[in-house]
């Protein structure tokens, strides 16, 4: 009987860390999990993956590649997110203070595009919103190292392409100060 009380109580912590990590009240890096090329290998380089193309709300074609040598924070939501919703008007202030240092904020929604289309404009999303098809995101979120499709994930990726970072959940002032305000004091440095 003791014993079973003891695998009771350890279900409900696992229970209550898993119900934290979805309602984005707690947030992890996720280094166990590397982003995957189309081999299927691990790799620490954005430019390495399979490319990705995806539309803007207006139909627009763009590529990753589009923003290479800027220090770019690619954030995975979708409207029905109550932690993306959180975390957006962060992003839109990152975006306005620090675009003149090089950071390119892109929001990759894997929601409809309406939907996406009237929240962007509601909230005046002032960084470019991609849209990728919702019943695709699992793989997509796999490519980049998220296999557990859990939203909101956000990658940071250096000047020179690397992928620095990789987080679920909201990513907040802390992190930003941690993670990418570095990167962005460090200078450009492209190569051909």
């Amino acid at each position: 009987m003791i014993e079973f009380a003891k695998k009771d109580k350890l279900a409900v912590k696992l229970c209550m860390g898993i119900a934290a990590v979805l309602s984005g009240s707690i947030s992890f890096s996720m280094p166990a999990k590397a982003a995957q090329a189309e081999n299927g290998k691990p790799v620490n380089k954005a430019w390495a993956l399979p490319s990705l193309i995806l539309n803007d709300l207006d139909g627009k074609e763009h590529k990753l590649n589009d923003w290479r040598g800027k220090v770019i924070m690619m954030n995975f939501w979708a409207t029905w997110c109550g932690p993306c919703q959180i975390e957006i008007p962060y992003f839109m202030k990152y975006q306005k203070n620090y675009a003149g240092q090089g950071l390119q904020i892109i929001g990759i929604g894997l929601d409809e595009a309406q939907k996406l289309r009237n929240y962007a404009r509601t909230l005046g999303i002032n960084y470019p919103m991609l849209h990728a098809d919702p019943e695709r995101h699992y793989a997509l979120l796999n490519q980049w190292g998220d296999p557990s499709g859990v939203l909101p994930f956000t990658v940071i990726i250096d000047r020179e392409g690397r992928l620095v970072f990789k987080e679920i959940g909201v990513f907040d002032d802390e992190a930003f100060e941690t993670i990418v305000k570095p990167l962005l004091e460090q200078p450009t440095v492209l190569k051909p």
